[in-house]
């Protein structure tokens, strides 16, 4: 199957999602506000949030790595970090019910953005694409988020496709002012006769999707 452009360089992305035991919640983001610190020391944090909307008792997280030789001198050396171990892992494993990892690439068109200031929500919205990769879907998928760019309601800040992990997978994730303000804009979008009609194109590729309001932790880079 077409995967399509070749990587520039070795650079990937791990997402990791956690479910948090619905009465621990307080109490593992208390531990992450308290002890991340030490996991942040080994790589580059992207972003770290917790789900409100769309899923509930979520966190998601994103580490960036040169390449996967790097991500093996990082979990050995967290393996090897008493303080990480002893504070963090041992007390916070009891609060989760289960853990999910997915290798992920930028999407060839796509660089990892920013937000335009501090505050406001994330939207992780999920799309299970037809087998086939950027190759095939790519163009008209890209046209379908720079439409929903276009509009000005809401920020880009990035676009992954799945390497390991359920395949055929691509993550958009956005930002937004508020979730009232991403409300506004979508209805808006929704009557914009080009984001209709770029969305109609992309989504003969479309499987399923799903999307989940994000809010950022204090730990989080992208907040």
């Amino acid at each position: 199957l077409a995967t399509g452009p070749r990587q520039n360089n070795g650079i990937f992305y791990e997402i990791r999602t956690y479910d948090i035991k619905p009465a621990k919640m307080k109490e593992f983001l208390e531990m992450v506000s308290k002890y991340f610190h030490f996991r942040t020391a080994h790589s580059e944090l992207v972003g770290f949030w917790y789900s409100e909307l769309g899923a509930m008792n979520k966190v998601f997280h994103i580490w960036k790595y040169d390449n996967f030789a790097h991500r093996t001198a990082v979990r050995q050396a967290l393996a090897n970090d008493q303080d990480w171990q002893g504070k963090f892992i041992s007390a916070a494993l009891p609060l989760m019910e289960k853990q999910h990892n997915e290798v992920a690439y930028l999407v060839p068109w796509c660089q990892l953005g920013k937000p335009p200031k501090e505050g406001g929500v994330y939207e992780w919205v999920t799309f299970e694409m037809k087998p086939g990769g950027p190759a095939l879907w790519g163009e008209a998928f890209r046209a379908a988020i720079h439409a929903h760019i276009n509009t000005g309601y809401t920020t880009l800040i990035g676009v992954f496709h799945t390497e390991y992990g359920l395949l055929n997978r691509v993550h958009v994730l956005w930002w937004n002012e508020s979730a009232d303000h991403r409300a506004a804009g979508r209805h808006s979008a929704h009557e914009d006769a080009r984001v209709v009609a770029a969305v109609r194109s992309s989504v003969r590729f479309l499987e399923s999707q799903q999307n989940v309001l994000l809010i950022p932790l204090p730990c989080s880079p992208l907040k």
